[in-house]
Formats: structure tokens, sequence, C-alpha cells
């Protein structure tokens, strides 16, 4: 957990070669994002909804068709609670793809469901390398950690989270309830 640790403090990069080519994010798309996630950290954006869908929307695209078909057809699986299919297909992904964040995130979703937190927490590892601001995952392992009992870590991630996003209720609630568990809120 100290690589996370350190991943969550400055979220580093890792330089991964994809044996199938996926287009890297295009200069549109990287400015499209930053423009999203300042527009997301505004306090007090009632559209941040909206926003984080934008985002998710353009996270999902590899560049791929065929990556992209592996990402439906397991999001597919998932939802049908046929886990033993997603995972296959998310594998499948993460090999042919590696440098698809959605890819290792969609399997990081499918372990967790499956109660395998170790290897959940190990594919969220990658997210964050490939996509350093991804609340979801974030807000997944602050889950994971509390399910744990590692309640410091959780606050970490869940602080990540709202500070890309302000506007979440729950986030800010699962704060404050972490902070008075832990005695780091003043009461």
């Amino acid at each position: 957990m100290g690589k996370l640790l350190r991943m969550l403090c400055a979220a580093g990069a890792l330089g991964l070669a994809a044996p199938v080519p996926v287009a890297a994010q295009t200069a549109e798309q990287a400015e499209k994002l930053d423009t999203l996630f300042a527009e997301l950290a505004q306090p007090g954006r009632t559209d941040w909804q909206r926003i984080e869908g934008e985002i998710v929307r353009i996270w999902s695209h590899s560049g791929s068709d065929a990556m992209d078909l592996l990402l439906e057809r397991g999001n597919a699986a998932l939802a049908a609670e046929d886990y033993d299919l997603a995972l296959e297909l998310f594998s499948a992904l993460t090999d042919h793809a590696p440098d698809f964040a959605e890819g290792w995130n969609a399997r990081a979703t499918t372990f967790y469901l499956l109660d395998e937190y170790a290897l959940s927490i190990a594919d969220v590892e990658r997210v964050l390398a490939l996509e350093p601001r991804h609340f979801g995952a974030l807000a997944g392992l602050a889950f994971m950690f509390e399910q744990m009992g590692e309640t410091e870590l959780a606050l970490r991630a869940l602080r990540a989270v709202q500070a890309l996003n302000p506007n979440r209720d729950n986030i800010n609630e699962t704060i404050l309830r972490l902070e008075r568990t832990t005695g780091a809120a003043d009461i």
C-alpha cells in the first residue's frame, strides 16, 4: 500500500507500451478534459453530474474500435452480473491496451464486486498511474480502504475526490463522518 499512498500524494505515471495501438489522447481531448476538470472543481456547480458524465465519455474512448467494443461488452456483462465474463473481457482489454485507463478501472470494479480487494486495488493503482484525476477509481479505492479498516487512507482518497469535485454531497458527508471517526474533525 506504500506505493499507492505515494500515488495519492503525488500521482506519477508509468510508461507502458500497448501491444495493440490505442490512440493517444489528442491535444484537443486533453484540452477539453482540462477545461472540464477546471469547471468540475468550482464549488457550487449544479451541473457537476453533466460534467462528470462528459469526462467519463471522453475516458471511455480508447481510439480503437476493437478495444471500445471489449469495454462495451464487458460493461454489459458487468450490468448483467456475469462477473466471470466481465473479468475475461476486461482482462483481454488490459492485456491488449495496457495504456487505456478505463480498461483497468472496469476490471478493478469487477474485482471489487468479487470481493477481491487486493486485485482491485492493484488495478486502481494502474488507473491512477494513467489518469491521476480518475474520481471514480479514487472513490472506489476510498470505499475499499474504509471496508478494510484503513480510515486514514480512505480519507486521503476521498479528499482527492473532493479536490476534483467539491460538489458531491455524498463524498463531503463521508469525509465528515470519517474525520469524526478518526478525530480529525473539530466537533
